[in-house]
């Protein structure tokens, strides 16, 4: 099965298990490293007014999410490859994929690299201003705001903090 339907199909079937649970998908991947396949799902704890963050996950959380989901794929059996299914929260550090992402964490402090160097640099960190029209807004510590064309940014992460 193509990595776009295996996405899509443990979306459709975690979907409405993890809303009655209460938790929330935060991302999925299925890719293969080195010889071997992993489905990695990544939730949250939802939140329970719509105004506050997402909550972290137990590790409890986790192995309650997997089993559903590990007893769910083996029923249906549609992926033919072998795999490691792999379920946790997203991190700390963790990347910012979605538009929501970028409204949520906004003001925060974020980690960017780049395909290739702008100003003689391929990592930047600063606060997250914002994204629009093909480009990610950030501030650097010196309070430039540097406008990043979207193309050129490989990954996006928030920074940990201590």
């Amino acid at each position: 099965m193509a990595k776009k339907k295996v996405i899509d199909l443990v979306t459709e079937e975690l979907a409405p298990y993890l809303e009655k649970e209460g938790y929330i998908l935060y991302h999925t991947e299925f890719v293969k490293e080195g010889r071997d396949w992993f489905l990695r799902v990544f939730i949250e704890k939802a939140p329970e007014h719509p105004d506050e963050w997402p909550g972290n996950v137990s590790a409890d959380d986790c192995e309650k999410v997997s089993h559903f989901l590990s007893d769910r794929l083996d029923q249906l059996d549609p992926i033919e490859q072998n795999y490691y299914l792999e379920v946790s929260s997203p991190g700390m550090d963790r990347p910012l994929l979605k538009d929501e992402d970028f409204i949520r964490y906004k003001d925060r402090l974020i980690d960017v690299k780049l395909y290739e160097s702008i100003d003689g640099k391929k990592k930047l960190t600063g606060k997250l201003i914002g994204r629009s029209d093909g480009y990610l807004h950030i501030e650097d510590e010196k309070g430039k705001v540097l406008d990043l064309p979207r193309e050129k940014v490989s990954k996006i992460n928030l920074t940990i903090v201590f």
